[in-house]
């Protein structure tokens, strides 16, 4: 069954400096319906004021994908990493064994709006990585991250596809063989009757289709979720 994740259900984080939704469950916000979609395990959607950020903190076995939407963030990680990553750039961290970062608003003015996706791995482990890329512009799929073949590496045979459509584009979404997430960045969208926009997430399950039609210009996140973890 297909299974719509209407933004006004996403959990919340507020706080002087964050302001995040969830659209699994994540820190305060727990809903046993909402804990991830095969290894999609976290899409969150944060806003940052200018000048603050999150302090150091560690991961382990976790792929960590990073669109910035708006704005500017500092990345700083006990790998040696210090990279600036703006607005039409995407950067992927697998903390592998363990990696210490921390994220920060790099202007001290305009405020900050990302995506930030976390991705299980298939195989536990392995030396922390750190990578990162401008997206291509114009209209059309780009490969975001996969194993192999695309902008960013993934540990997982997972694949991330960011779709930048036009009004009227017109998409197919799903696969007989594995399961699949979109989660709208922008625009408004017609999916097999319902109406939805930035922030709503569509669930497929192994063997279900769904047809967008794009009413404006905009985007989406596809997940072609690895079959060694799609939900049956």
């Amino acid at each position: 069954m297909i299974l719509i994740h209407e933004k006004a259900s996403r959990g919340r984080t507020r706080m002087g400096w964050l302001d995040s939704h969830h659209t699994f469950s994540f820190g305060g916000f727990s809903d046993p319906t909402r804990m991830g979609f095969g290894n999609l395990r976290v899409i969150n959607e944060d806003h940052i004021i200018p000048g603050a950020g999150f302090a150091p903190h560690r991961h382990d076995n976790m792929d960590i994908l990073t669109l910035v939407l708006a704005g500017t963030l500092r990345h700083e990680d006990d790998q040696g990493n210090v990279q600036t990553i703006r607005t039409g750039e995407a950067q992927m961290m697998s903390a592998g064994t363990g990696i210490e970062h921390s994220e920060w608003n790099a202007s001290d003015i305009d405020p900050a709006h990302f995506l930030q996706i976390w991705m299980i791995p298939d195989d536990q482990g392995g030396a922390p990585s750190y990578a990162q890329a401008p997206l291509p512009e114009g209209t059309g799929e780009v490969r975001l991250a996969a194993r192999t073949q695309a902008l960013l590496p993934l540990r997982s045979d997972s694949v991330i596809r960011l779709i930048r459509a036009q009004a009227d584009d017109r998409l197919e979404v799903g696969a007989a063989t594995g399961a699949t997430f979109v989660h709208i960045v922008d625009g408004l969208i017609d999916a097999e009757g319902e109406r939805i926009s930035a922030g709503d997430g569509l669930q497929l399950p192994p063997g279900e289709t769904a047809r967008l039609h794009w009413s404006t210009d905009g985007a989406a996140l596809v997940f072609d979720i690895s079959r060694r973890t799609a939900p049956r």
